[in-house]
């Protein structure tokens, strides 16, 4: 029975992976870790018995051992419970579900620690892409998306990494707003970004995928994951959500992976890799379908994308300014304190008023998002 421990278990990729345990009733929990939601983390402990679990902060915490005090299990709290998460030592793989930069540690951590990664916190990546994937290299452990699209690329390659890649095409459903301009998105309320067409997902990344800044941090992950040049990676709206990505080879070829919008398809092909299991739900009825349209992203009403692209191609700790920016304003547009186009206004401004660090170590990462932070406050003040 393989072992596993996740960060972010109550948040929707781990409330999903540990679906994925339940039906397959071969992988034992070590270890869990969450943020706030203390109900939902001791439902977990209870079900799947984990030895050790960590709340964010320590009123959260106090409450969980009240909760779990019948149980053998230790709870931890803040970054220093998630690094004990991140290394617990009868782990083999991570699943890495935290939202945010806060992953970029326990990431680290855990490789350092002889761990698989299953990657969902794409933070990672997009500001230290640049130390991630040399560190896993020296450690010897694998990384593997759990995101949908960087999945499907997995999923293509799988097989081909002998042939070279031409380009891969990331395919992106539009988000709610897709044909609208920005006149028409002047008063978008929260409740509207919510709505995503295809997918269920988290707060923070349904509002990304509306304004299409989810699909730039995409674009910025893939370049490190697969190796490639940022201009290589060139998104593609498919509205209907079935195509999740594809490759293109150097002959012309073009493989895509198909398949309904759920996520826990590509979780559990992280977890059982390189293997396929049995997966209960909805298949791709092509009769039913009909269709499957495509177009190009629309980088006039949804700015964000070529923002993320300028991010990427200039580097150093650029990439984490758009994402700080990113997560600040979009916390605020979730508190009902910015407007929902302020949003890439907000990122545009931090990028423009930012002086690029070229090969920031993590705790330069860490300094350039709390100047980020900084600076919007004071612009807000």
């Amino acid at each position: 029975m393989r072992k596993l421990s996740i960060l972010g278990s109550t948040g929707s990729i781990g409330t999903q992976t540990l679906e994925v345990v339940r039906a397959n009733g071969d992988f034992q929990i070590t270890a869990l870790a969450a943020g706030s939601r203390v109900e939902r983390m001791e439902a977990q402990i209870r079900e799947f018995r984990p030895q050790l679990a960590c709340m964010w902060t320590e009123e959260a915490a106090r409450d969980l051992r009240a909760r779990v005090a019948d149980l053998p299990v230790r709870v931890v709290t803040g970054m220093e419970g998630l690094l004990e998460i991140a290394t617990e030592p009868e782990a083999e793989l991570v699943v890495t579900a935290v939202v945010g930069m806060v992953g970029i540690r326990p990431t680290m951590a855990a490789m350092r620690a002889g761990k698989d990664i299953a990657l969902a916190n794409k933070e990672t990546l997009v500001t230290a892409g640049h130390l991630i994937m040399p560190l896993a290299k020296e450690c010897g452990v694998r990384i593997l998306p759990v995101d949908s699209e960087h999945s499907a690329i997995f999923q293509c390659l799988h097989g081909n990494r002998q042939n070279t890649v031409s380009r891969i095409l990331l395919t992106a459903s539009g988000g709610p707003f897709r044909g609208r301009t920005r006149e028409e998105l002047q008063n978008i309320q929260v409740e509207d970004a919510l709505k995503h067409p295809n997918w269920s997902m988290g707060r923070k990344i349904t509002i990304d995928s509306s304004t299409l800044v989810n699909k730039g941090l995409e674009v910025m992950e893939a370049r490190w994951l697969f190796d490639v040049d940022l201009d290589q990676v060139e998104v593609v709206v498919q509205p209907q959500s079935v195509i999740h990505s594809m490759v293109e080879f150097e002959d012309g070829a073009i493989l895509a992976q198909l398949g309904t919008p759920d996520m826990k398809l590509p979780i559990q092909y992280a977890l059982y890799y390189p293997d396929r299991r049995p997966l209960a739900g909805e298949r791709l009825d092509f009769a039913a379908l009909g269709q499957i349209t495509f177009e190009a992203p629309d980088r006039k009403n949804f700015p964000g994308l070529d923002l993320a692209c300028r991010a990427g191609r200039r580097g150093g700790s650029l990439p984490t300014v758009f994402n700080a920016a990113n997560e600040w304003a979009v916390a605020r547009f979730l508190e009902r304190k910015l407007c929902y186009l302020e949003i890439t206004d907000c990122i545009q401004e931090a990028m423009e008023h930012h002086r690029v660090v070229e090969h920031p170590d993590v705790e330069e990462i860490l300094e350039a998002e709390r100047e980020t932070d900084e600076y919007l406050e004071s612009l807000i003040r």
